[in-house]
């Protein structure tokens, strides 16, 4: 019994761990940036699902985004919006981040923007990273 019971927790934690990877793999896998780096301003989004009420999902994002290191987070509940603000390049020409949770089905759609100007980058692998531990942030 205690083997049969010990062998089920071990393959609902595998399947936990697969779940979350393959989410991560999606917000991954939705990401793109637009825009010459350097000489225009660029854009990079994703987006992906989370099987939680947009209510419940829009503070625990606003929450990732803090974690981020963003500045200035103001939360919309009746747009379902966030925005926020990082400047790191000393210049005093922030970087926006906007974060939206949409009603799909019974859960949320999340989509996440964040827009350099021209002059300015952002490492694409960072900022690819750093919207995936957003999104992941509200699926607590």
């Amino acid at each position: 019994m205690v083997r049969k019971i010990a062998m089920t927790a071990i393959a609902a934690g595998a399947v936990s761990v697969a779940l979350s990877s393959a989410q991560a793999q999606q917000c991954a896998a939705n990401f793109n940036m637009v825009g010459t780096p350097m000489l225009t301003a660029l854009t990079y989004r994703t987006f992906d699902m989370v099987p939680r009420p947009q209510p419940a999902v829009l503070a625990d994002l606003a929450s990732a985004v803090a974690a981020e290191g963003f500045l200035g987070i103001k939360v919309d509940k009746g747009l379902g919006a966030i925005t926020a603000m990082q400047e790191t390049s000393g210049s005093g020409r922030p970087q926006t981040l906007r974060v939206t949770a949409r009603k799909a089905g019974s859960g949320t759609r999340v989509d996440v923007v964040f827009m350099v100007q021209p002059g300015q980058i952002a490492p694409e692998d960072y900022i690819r990273q750093a919207f995936c531990r957003v999104i992941s942030g509200a699926r607590r």
